[in-house]
């Protein structure tokens, strides 16, 4: 594998270096590093969403026709990773890397020319309606149903873990349509204006202290039909589709590896006596470095099919296994650098908005937090286990 750049490619990556110069806000950068979730603060990652729809770039994993930027498995890649170098917000991943490849996928035309444009655009602010009380791992249990009536659904029932649906303004959610032999038939991929009478959304704060999840219950909820995608009682297969997107989209590595370099820089200061020096906290340092090598190799393979629009497939079951499990060696390793420090968390959120001054200093403002939000890296998009599951029964045929 050649991993040099050509001189197009060296010439794209001082486009992209420029434009992120130009619309990067230091409220934006200073926002992103005192997020301690993958997900930004809607006021920040929409406005770069906007930023970057206005160049183009705003769905670099879309196909062309439904404005993708049409770059090359090489251009994806300078993109995402001169973003994680600089410290750019996330977008709204929920509309652009999961329900965005699933409406064009298996939307109808009207749904395309509608949802998309929007997406791009960061007019809508999507949250996801998967898990339930009783239905997470196993998600084909699923209880909230739909009965039809004329032209409209009407749905009961509730949603859990449902990430930043007190700011959305839609919902892409699995629900039971039909009863059939086996659990995962019957489900159906709709989607949801989060204004519709009928529906409350209920906070759920985490042990970070933040206010990041949440219930949501639908009671006698009427959605249009022409809301559904794809065919009634097949939404399994687009939600699976979907979930090989969450998982095995984007380049993760760049960000972890920059998340490495911010705590080895703070083991090496003297705010944290020189961790470094630890000949535990060095040798550990290296091994999450090798780690993130082998990920970024791997992303790399597949990096080609997610650019021709394909869903990654059972690949990306190693991508999210492996991106989760190193996520949290990462913040482990941070919160073990800063010792007892760690016991000064600043349960606020978000952190950037705190209008009064910290025990700590704003370079390990994150650290706890991030440790603490991470430890549901190896549990949301899929367990773990279930991702060793998929790896055994599709890649390795047992």
């Amino acid at each position: 594998m050649d991993l040099s750049f050509n001189a197009e490619e060296r010439a794209f990556q001082g486009e992209v270096r420029s434009f992120i110069a130009k619309n990067l806000t230091e409220e934006m950068k200073r926002a992103t590093a005192l997020t301690p979730s993958v997900f930004s603060d809607p006021p920040i990652g929409m406005a770069w969403q906007r930023a970057l729809h206005s160049r183009g770039w705003g769905a670099p994993g879309w196909p062309v026709e439904h404005g993708g930027p049409d770059w090359t498995p090489a251009q994806r890649w300078i993109f995402e990773s001169e973003c994680a170098r600089a410290g750019v917000p996330n977008v709204n991943v929920m509309g652009v890397k999961m329900v965005g490849p699933v409406i064009i996928g298996f939307g109808s035309p009207e749904q395309k020319n509608f949802f998309l444009p929007r997406i791009l655009s960061g007019e809508d602010y999507w949250c996801q309606g998967y898990s339930e009380p009783g239905s997470g791992s196993d998600l084909s249990s699923l209880k909230t149903r739909a009965v039809r009536d004329g032209d409209d659904y009407i749905i009961n029932g509730t949603k859990i873990w449902t990430t930043h649906a007190h700011h959305a303004n839609r919902m892409f959610a699995l629900v039971r349509t039909s009863d059939g032999p086996r659990q995962q038939d019957g489900i159906s991929f709709i989607l949801i204006d989060m204004k519709t009478p009928g529906i409350t959304t209920r906070p759920i704060l985490t042990i970070g202290g933040d206010h990041e999840v949440n219930q949501v219950f639908f009671d006698d909820v009427r959605v249009p039909v022409a809301n559904r995608v794809g065919d009634e009682g097949k939404g399994w297969t687009y939600g699976k589709y979907l979930l090989e997107f969450e998982r095995g989209s984007g380049i993760a590595s760049a960000k972890l590896r920059e998340g490495l370099r911010a705590i080895t820089e703070l083991a090496e200061s003297d705010l944290t006596g020189r961790a470094i020096d630890s000949p535990d906290i060095a040798t550990r340092i290296s091994e999450v470095e090798i780690d993130i090598d082998a990920l970024e190799m791997t992303e790399l393979r597949v990096l080609s099919a997610l650019q021709t629009g394909q869903n990654p497939g059972a690949v990306s079951s190693i991508l999210k296994l492996r991106n989760s499990e190193i996520r949290q060696a990462v913040t482990r390793l941070g919160a073990d650098v800063i010792g007892h420090d760690a016991l000064a968390v600043e349960p606020m959120r978000p952190l950037y908005k705190l209008n009064h001054e910290s025990a700590l200093p704003e370079d390990m403002l994150t650290v706890v937090p991030e440790y603490l939000n991470g430890r549901a890296y190896t549990i949301f998009g899929g367990t773990s286990e279930i991702q060793r599951d998929i790896i055994a029964k599709m890649m390795l045929g047992i």
